[in-house]
């Protein structure tokens, strides 16, 4: 061990004499081995900018910290979506240098420069459905090796949350995304990832978020992050820039305990003038504080008392904070992503009791204000049924309205039926599916306390659970109605081939609406196809005319999945003839579900369908198909490509 006197009281000796020249200090005497008590006249070098420390023996006090941010590369500070503050980090750093912030909190060093290259580099391209997308506009790069320092961290368990996105290598088809950059991840020394890709981690494309988490232990006040490049990957590809090092967009740094310091102790200034200019600002910003707060406060208050009264009209569902479902989800990290749909993709969670969650993104626009949100999540939430998914509840402290489900291991109906899953159902299965859709929904507009319209009923709203047991999801459109109404004007919200024609012409909505759509889900469960398939011949393009037309000529089993090599011919009729019925064109035509279960189970046998609907005759004339001028939904899949060709916005309607 080396005794403190022989190293730190020789620097002071040092520093004091050299106390009134200009320069500002930086010293490193981290890793020294050095004993003993730090002491306390360190802190009172007006010269002295920053002093490392870290890894020795010593003890004492000196300035503690239990967190900080980086906004790597950027220019200003700004605050994150839950409230962290990301400082700036906007010095080029040379071949060899470090930078220390002004608080001493953090600093970074870089070893290695490509000649005329910059280690910040800037990006205008755009960053859709990312949580804070500021963060990832610029990002720090070093052509050999980069370190992040944590300066006085009050020794515990901390997560280490490293955020990175591929800036350099284009989406395109030509050369210059070819390139890979590869390097090793080290925290406190310990090598956490090895051959780290950004790119490759992301699934192959650039400008997409990659979050890593890590678990370390700050023992010393002291913490290392090192980014190394170990010479993999490419290293002139795109440009001769060589961008080829580590590089990162931001980091963050925070407790897993309870903290017994507080941030940001400012240093000690060695002259009195200072110290009045500070204490003078210090009161002004003081003032300045408590009428932010006393206004914040009585605004939350209200806030809080509109709530409460809120809960106490429509019973308490499940709030969680925005922190708790960053967390759950790994910071909505896109390797939790489960789909994607018109607002935004749906993530994977994990609760800290241990429950699996779907957390689903919705519009602002989709909501009136918080008032309605969380009383429709309250009603809603309420509703408990076998064939429906559980909505735990929803987060309002977000930027936009978060819903948090139960998660369903085995995906969407559409992807069972016609998508990439593997659960080839046969035809027991997809009776049964059918029938559970059709009781959930009969439940939400005849059994449930308050009557619910669902309004976007479709195959990848249907979710299936480890027993293949249906249930309806993404409650993000439901219309809640009075015993006493009959139907509603609003705005068209859906999903293209699903929308019963009263609908999506005059903004008529009723539970006839609902019927309509499962009409359609019941033929692609039978036919194991997409409702609108624009691959296969003109006749079989649109599933519902292909089956009327062969319904006509009395061939209705000729629309069967020609997968299922066995199925119940009479109970095939049945579905078919069902579905017929359900999808005429006038809403008084279609019967309500709870006779709808009861034709499908046989229990009432099904009237004749005689009337062809007009809109069939009506796509005939006009060459067939589907026309709309509208483009985007609510509604979220597990298969993203079938659910973007057929959905479509909200448009506002003038009802007369």
């Amino acid at each position: 061990m080396v005794p403190t006197d022989d190293v730190i009281t020789h620097f002071l000796k040092l520093c004091t004499l050299c106390s009134n020249m200009i320069v500002m200090w930086h010293r490193d005497l981290s890793f020294n081995n050095i004993t003993g008590e730090v002491p306390q006249s360190i802190l009172n070098l007006g010269n002295l900018n920053s002093l490392f420390l870290g890894n020795n023996s010593l003890t004492g006090k000196l300035p503690d910290d239990y967190s900080f941010a980086v906004d790597c590369g950027s220019n200003a500070s700004i605050r994150g979506s839950d409230d962290t503050i990301y400082e700036a980090d906007p010095i080029n750093l040379g071949a060899a240098t470090y930078y220390v912030t002004g608080q001493t909190r953090w600093g970074v060093s870089s070893v290695g420069n490509a000649i005329d290259a910059k280690n910040i580099i800037y990006s205008s391209q755009p960053f859709q459905n990312v949580v804070d997308s500021e963060l990832f506009e610029t990002a720090r790069m070093s052509s050999s090796s980069l370190r992040y320092y944590g300066l006085g961290l009050e020794n515990g368990n901390y997560t280490v949350l490293l955020q990175f996105a591929e800036l350099a290598f284009p989406d395109s088809q030509t050369w210059l995304s070819l390139g890979r950059r590869v390097f090793d991840i080290y925290i406190q020394g310990a090598l956490k990832e090895k051959d780290f890709d950004i790119r490759k981690t992301a699934g192959g494309k650039s400008f997409s978020v990659v979050n890593k988490s890590f678990m370390v232990i700050v023992s010393k006040n002291f913490l290392e992050i090192h980014l190394f490049w170990a010479g993999k990957g490419t290293v002139d590809i795109p440009t001769k820039d060589n961008y080829y090092g580590p590089m990162i967009s931001a980091l963050s740094v925070t407790p897993n305990f309870t903290p017994t310091v507080r941030n940001g102790i400012p240093k000690r200034k060695s002259k009195a003038g200072a110290i009045s200019g500070i204490l003078i600002g210090a009161i002004v910003l003081v003032l300045a504080a408590l009428f932010g707060v006393f206004t914040l406060v009585k605004k939350r208050r209200a806030l809080a008392q509109q709530k409460e009264e809120l809960y106490n009209l429509v019973g308490r569902p499940d709030v969680f904070s925005y922190a708790e479902l960053k967390l759950a989800t790994d910071n909505f990290s896109s390797q939790n992503i489960l789909g994607e749909g018109g607002f935004g993709p749906v993530y994977k969670g994990k609760l800290p009791d241990e429950r699996v969650i779907a957390v689903k993104q919705l519009s602002q626009s989709s909501h009136q204000g918080t008032s309605q949100f969380v009383t429709e999540v309250a009603t809603i939430s309420a509703v408990q049924h076998r064939n429906l998914v559980i909505l735990h509840g929803c987060c309002i402290d977000s930027k936009t309205p978060l819903l948090v489900y139960e998660y369903l291991e085995n995906g969407s109906l559409d992807r069972a039926i016609f998508g990439d899953s593997n659960l080839n159902l046969d035809w027991v299965m997809r009776f049964e599916i059918i029938l559970g859709i059709a009781r959930g929904i009969t439940y939400l507009h005849e059994e449930s306390s308050v009557r619910i319209v669902h309004r976007d009923i479709k195959a990848s709203n249907v979710l299936l659970d480890t027993n293949l047991i249906p249930k309806i999801s993404d409650f993000g459109l439901a219309k809640l109605y009075n015993e006493n109404q009959t139907h509603v004007s609003t705005r068209i919200a859906g999903t293209l081939g699903y929308l019963a024609p009263e609908y999506a012409m005059r903004g008529h909505l009723s539970e006839k609406a609902d019927i309509f759509a499962f009409g359609v889900v019941m033929l692609e469960t039978v036919a194991g196809r997409p409702n609108t398939d624009n691959s296969l011949e003109e006749s079989k393009i649109c599933l519902l005319e292909w089956a009327w037309g062969l319904y006509e000529m009395d061939q209705a089993l000729g629309i069967v999945d020609p997968s299922l090599k066995e199925f119940d011919k009479d109970e095939a009729f049945r579905v078919i003839y069902v579905a017929l019925v359900c999808t005429q064109g006038s809403p008084h035509q279609r019967p309500p579900m709870s006779k709808v279960v009861t034709m499908l189970t046989g229990d009432v046998d099904v009237a004749k369908v005689v009337t062809k609907p007009s809109y069939i005759t009506e796509w005939q004339l006009r060459g067939g198909g589907y026309s709309s001028n509208t483009t985007s939904s609510y509604a979220w899949s597990s298969n993203p490509e079938l659910s973007r060709q057929k959905e479509i916005t909200e448009v506002s309607l003038q009802v007369r």
